[in-house]
């Protein structure tokens, strides 16, 4: 295609295999915080809005802005570097988080988290997106977005048998320890090819902003992710603590269930929709967008009914489905926001795009079930976190709309590599 070669680059599989498993511990240091609200809202004496600010604002705010200046220092130096610096500082903050003894001590390491995490995968999609080629590009963006339901799944798991056998505190340090021995792997195996595979230098940070800002299909494709996404973020946090309240599951039990959800449903969400993207998308690069429309219109309803039906295993392949497809656009979005520009500006369009994404969904998503909880627990009592959580899933139908608006004007706006 174009004369680009439709072979990995040599090393590609290790270089993928070593960034799934750092953001494999980027989404378990996320949602390890969720399945932890029990103990943690006891401890700490906080309210559901509390707890919902902890998982969102500060957290979401240093990730989103701090990302694109961490992209452009990645595009204008070296990708891999940074995404190993930026994994030992987030675990590092990770591993603070379990000295809180108060709302705001937490609050400060979780912006420590956010720091660190902010310079992990905007980087991370331009090197693979340099590592393999077009006809298997979605493919691997999907491949390495495994990383949301196995570190969703793990986090959940380990978070929940570590503080039923010790404490709270001893899964942070643990996922913390983790996330610091891995770093230093990273720097040695994963190489930036970019310096060597083509002349580009990189763009300046204020020709990339332009490019984008006049492309509406950028806009559409980012608030539609980010309603997505709002949903997700504030679903993966409360849905454990709605398995507590609702359904009356203790910590093991509900992590087991919870995790069963996220991991199984997730990986084949993920992985299809990266495998049809690449199928389907080279017939019309429409389907990078209608794949996702066409998940969430089916997403919002099985979600809801599956979080209001009073039996455990009735509600289980009910969620099973959401939780495929809430995520499938990972592989089909991705990859489109890197074909939005030239390939020596992505990781800085990728986290113009990840700014947008997660100020609206981290940092709304969380809190807006956690706040309307409270308001409807005087009605509700214990189930208004099941109420606030069905009614977050609307927002699906809104990324549906928007995502649909998104079709005819991909075939206008994509940039083949061979394009500068």
């Amino acid at each position: 295609m174009n004369g680009i070669s439709d072979q990995p680059r040599k090393g590609a599989s290790l270089v993928l295999t070593l960034l799934l498993f750092a953001y494999i511990l980027n989404y378990l240091d996320r949602q390890i915080l969720g399945i932890l609200a029990g103990p943690i809202i006891a401890d700490l004496h906080l309210r559901d809005t509390d707890f919902g600010i902890l998982t969102g604002p500060p957290f979401a705010i240093l990730y989103s802005v701090l990302g694109i200046p961490f992209a452009f220092l990645a595009d204008r130096t070296s990708r891999s570097r940074v995404v190993a610096a930026a994994l030992a500082f987030w675990s590092a903050f990770t591993g603070l988080c379990g000295t809180a003894t108060s709302f705001w001590q937490l609050f400060m390491f979780r912006m420590g988290v956010g720091i660190g995490e902010a310079g992990g995968v905007a980087p991370s999609y331009a090197l693979l997106a340099d590592y393999f080629p077009p006809e298997r590009r979605a493919r691997a963006l999907a491949i390495f977005s495994l990383g949301v339901p196995i570190g969703l799944a793990l986090g959940t798991l380990i978070g929940a048998y570590i503080a039923h056998a010790v404490s709270w505190r001893a899964a942070f340090y643990t996922m913390g320890v983790i996330g610091v021995i891995l770093a230093p792997i990273l720097l040695i195996f994963v190489r930036d090819p970019s310096k060597h595979a083509h002349t580009d230098a990189a763009a300046p940070i204020g020709q990339v902003f332009p490019l984008l800002a006049h492309k509406p299909v950028f806009w559409l494709i980012a608030f539609a992710a980010s309603f997505s996404s709002l949903c997700g973020y504030g679903l993966a946090t409360w849905v454990p603590s709605v398995l507590e309240r609702s359904f009356h599951l203790g910590l093991i039990a509900r992590g087991q269930y919870f995790a069963s959800l996220v991991s199984i449903g997730g990986c084949i969400g993920v992985f299809a929709g990266g495998w049809l993207a690449d199928k389907l998308g080279a017939l019309d690069r429409g389907w990078y967008a209608k794949l996702p429309a066409i998940a969430w219109l089916i997403t919002a309803p099985t979600f809801a009914a599956g979080l209001m039906v009073p039996n455990l295993w009735l509600a289980w392949p009910l969620l099973l489905i959401p939780n495929a497809l809430n995520i499938l656009w990972l592989g089909p979005v991705i990859t489109a926001v890197q074909h939005l520009v030239p390939r020596h500006m992505r990781a800085t369009a990728s986290a113009s795009f990840l700014l947008i994404n997660n100020l609206i969904g981290l940092g709304v998503g969380p809190v807006l079930i956690g706040h309307f909880s409270d308001v409807l627990k005087q009605s509700y009592g214990a189930d208004s976190l099941r109420y606030a959580a069905v009614g977050c899933t609307a927002f699906y139908i809104l990324a549906a709309l928007l995502m649909l608006l998104c079709v005819p004007r991909l075939r206008t706006s994509w940039v083949e590599d061979s394009a500068h």
